[in-house]
């Protein structure tokens, strides 16, 4: 039993050392514990050496730029851009409205005939140039004439009876004093005298009323004007109902009824009240030509509430006919003129975000946007409220490349004087010299 236990006891010692052996060569030949180690990848080197070529160049610029001269930093800045100048000034600038307007006759007649027969004869030529009281037309005057005639007659039956009244009257006012005839009679010979006077006139009032229809019937023109096309021929019956013989229009002098917005009425009425007379001009529907030069003599008494525009007539003498009824021309009313204010170019306004601004040329030469308040503008120049005074200077070409604190130069003047904006004349090099200068 002690054998076998010693015998089974030395084969399990034989058996636990072996597997420590094993053991130690599975742990010889195991791979470690934990993640694995990735080979090194050959691209560190290249990232190395560019990193430092980088660093280099970084090192090298910084040293240049810290241990470069000042003068060839500044040569670096954008140059001084040339532009054009205006010195501002004061002056009188005229308040001016703009309108369409409508050429208006200020009198257009149709020719209608006032009594009605034949017409015998047409006068006038289509478009023909006509005075006034000038013949136009004749309608037969016959049956007038006859009419007259016969009132002619009868006014001196009637006129003989009024007169043998009166006499008989006479008498009998003597034969009543005397008591030889009755009172009545002589009062009722009163009364048939008023009768035949009565008659008298009216046979009068019947000469007069043919002798104006004699008169309707030779047709003559009520104004000067121009006549426009036939509207009957003659051998027509013409009444007092027709559409008419002719239709006449007042070229001279003319009007023009032109309409503004309500906003301007307020200074436009200030004017009128104050007495004052009100130029306008006409002019083409290109607004290029002008045709004539009037008065405003009208102002409507009321606005018209669709369009928010009141209405004005102009009165332009028109001796050379440029003004035509119903054609279309702008007209330019002036309102007042201002005397000795602020004016600067248009073409030196700009406008941007915060309103309209100019440059102004500083006397180092650099220029600032400057905001204004402008007024009305004529022509070539606006007036200024606030921003700028006279004597100031500021861009009127080349503002568009220009931009806050930018320097400028003012090339020759068209006498071949060189003026520049800068206080030595010049551009930028004599600056850099004389800062360069101990």
């Amino acid at each position: 039993m002690d054998d076998r236990t010693r015998s089974g006891g030395a084969g399990a010692s034989d058996e636990s050392f072996l597997r420590e052996e094993d053991v130690d060569r599975l742990d010889a030949k195991r791979i470690p514990f934990g993640p694995a180690v990735k080979p090194r990848s050959r691209l560190r080197p290249v990232a190395l050496l560019g990193l430092i070529i980088l660093l280099g160049l970084a090192v090298y610029r910084i040293a240049n730029i810290s241990g470069s001269d000042p003068d060839k930093a500044e040569s670096s800045s954008p140059p001084p851009q040339p532009v054009a100048a205006a010195t501002i000034a004061t002056g009188d600038v005229k308040v001016v409205v703009n309108a369409l307007g409508a050429v208006t006759p200020i009198s257009t007649v149709t020719v209608k005939p006032r009594v009605s027969g034949h017409l015998l004869e047409v006068a006038y030529k289509e478009g023909q140039l006509v005075k006034k009281g000038e013949f136009l037309a004749q309608i037969d005057p016959r049956p007038f004439e006859l009419a007259e005639q016969q009132y002619e007659g009868q006014l001196l039956r009637d006129q003989g009876l009024l007169d043998q009244a009166r006499t008989n009257l006479v008498r009998y006012q003597t034969l009543v004093k005397q008591a030889s005839i009755a009172r009545q009679q002589a009062e009722d010979q009163v009364f048939l005298v008023k009768q035949y006077e009565g008659s008298v006139k009216s046979d009068q009032a019947q000469i007069d009323n043919e002798k104006l229809n004699l008169t309707y019937a030779h047709v003559v023109s009520p104004i000067d004007g121009r006549v426009g096309l036939r509207l009957v021929d003659a051998g027509n019956y013409v009444q007092t109902t027709d559409s008419g013989i002719a239709v006449i229009t007042q070229l001279n002098p003319i009007s023009v009824i032109f309409t503004v917005p309500e906003d301007d009425l307020p200074q436009i009425v200030e004017q009128l009240q104050a007495g004052a007379t009100l130029d306008a001009t006409a002019f083409d529907r290109a607004n290029i030509t002008r045709l004539a030069a009037g008065k405003v003599t009208t102002l409507d008494n009321q606005i018209d509430t669709s369009t928010g525009m009141v209405k004005l007539r102009a009165e332009f003498q028109n001796p050379d006919n440029k003004l035509f009824p119903n054609q279309f021309v702008n007209v330019r009313l002036l309102v007042r003129t201002m005397r000795g204010v602020v004016t600067v170019p248009t073409n030196a306004i700009q406008h941007g975000a915060p309103g309209a601004y100019v440059y102004l040329i500083g006397a180092d030469g650099k220029v600032t946007a400057r905001p204004v308040e402008l007024g009305p503008t004529d022509g070539p120049v606006a007036a200024v409220r606030s921003g700028l005074s006279a004597g100031d200077r500021v861009v009127i070409e080349g503002a568009d490349r220009l931009r806050e604190g930018a320097s400028v130069t003012i090339p020759a003047d068209a006498d071949g004087s060189s003026e520049a904006a800068q206080p030595n004349g010049g551009g930028g090099r004599g600056n850099r010299a004389r800062r360069s200068a101990p």
